[in-house]
């Protein structure tokens, strides 16, 4: 029994949420979503391990706003995939929820109407249905793991696994990351701190045991076994990059100390561009000249795009919005992305393969 006078003083509501499995039930997987899932699973994990040389992109809006634009999104990437596809493997960056420094909209699951009306649950059904779409489509789907409920109604359609900048040093994302059917990649603090990242990837490989709910909503203890197939996420860090040879010959030299994979993913935006988008290109050019210049490490990268290019405030009236532009950081357009897709396999289509040797 809740004594009011000692407990959630600062709580006016709780609302009953449907529960994982309900949710599942009502979006349910066919077997064309299932074998996506798995076969982006298992390419990314051979990647990792060099069975695969191809390098992984993770590219899309930096976060999804509307499931119209985004749909029209996925159909453009998934064409241009299955022309890069002998040098790149495309995975849709599809992210539902968004940390915030201070305050600000949250993301679809968080806020669908994105008034601050909170209305979690059809941000979820909204989120699932997305992700079958693309799953349905034969194109994988990259999310971010912020909240510690939310992944047990959509991970099982997730191909790869980002853990924020802000939560890599969390030991609660940790442990849930340890229980990930997915690779994770791991992004380095918000100061550029590496030991974060590398401290996660530890942990997450290791058994561990927490607090969450059950597919039937009940909570529950979740024991996992540990997940090896992490990676760290170079994505710079207070004002300051760190793509350049000399920070990736660096961590190179600090996940060899750990016993870790010399596996790394270059995030080309964030402070890696300091959020200019222009600047992405410019790094995902520089990615593949280090590349080019016998670069063993870098195994994927990661790009903010959008059918349209830069970004956007949230207005009161959420209707007004333009179409196909983001609400949160700013994107590079589906034509510079096309391009730079383009251009970067042209660089790489012989030079992957050699790595391999």
């Amino acid at each position: 029994m809740t004594d009011e006078r000692i407990e959630n003083i600062h709580v006016f509501c709780e609302e009953s949420l449907i529960t994982p499995q309900q949710l599942k039930e009502a979006f349910p997987l066919s077997e064309n979503a299932v074998a996506t899932v798995m076969e982006g699973q298992r390419t990314i994990k051979e990647i990792l391990t060099r069975r695969d040389h191809r390098l992984f992109a993770v590219v899309g809006p930096c976060s999804i706003h509307d499931l119209d634009a985004a749909s029209e999104y996925a159909s453009r990437l998934q064409a241009l995939a299955e022309e890069v596809q002998d040098t790149l493997f495309l995975v849709m960056r599809v992210y539902f929820e968004k940390p915030r420094t201070r305050v600000g909209w949250q993301g679809l699951i968080n806020d669908p109407d994105l008034d601050g009306s909170g209305k979690i649950e059809e941000g979820l059904r909204l989120g699932r249905r997305l992700l079958l779409e693309l799953a349905e489509r034969g194109l994988p789907a990259a999310g971010e793991a912020l909240d510690l409920v939310s992944p047990q109604y959509v991970q099982d359609l997730i191909s790869w696994t980002a853990i924020g900048a802000r939560t890599t040093e969390s030991q609660t994302h940790r442990k849930m990351a340890s229980g990930f059917t997915s690779a994770v990649g791991f992004k380095n603090g918000t100061g550029g701190d590496i030991e974060v990242a590398i401290d996660a990837m530890f942990s997450a490989a290791h058994r561990n045991h927490f607090l969450s709910v059950d597919p039937s909503g009940r909570v529950a203890v979740i024991r996992t076994k540990g997940n090896p197939n992490t990676h760290i996420v170079l994505r710079g860090g207070s004002a300051t990059s760190n793509y350049d040879a000399e920070s990736i010959g660096r961590c190179e030299g600090r996940l060899r100390a750990a016993g870790l994979r010399e596996n790394i993913m270059v995030d080309c935006s964030h402070d890696n561009s300091q959020r200019d988008p222009e600047r992405q290109l410019t790094v995902l050019e520089e990615v593949a000249r280090q590349i080019e210049q016998g670069n063993r490490s870098i195994i994927a990268v990661m790009l903010e795009s959008h059918l349209e290019w830069g970004n956007q405030p949230i207005h009161e009236n959420p209707k007004e919005l333009s179409y196909g532009v983001s609400v949160t950081d700013p994107c590079i357009d589906w034509k510079a992305t096309q391009r730079a897709l383009r251009d970067t396999r042209r660089r790489l289509a012989k030079v992957l393969p050699n790595r391999m040797a």
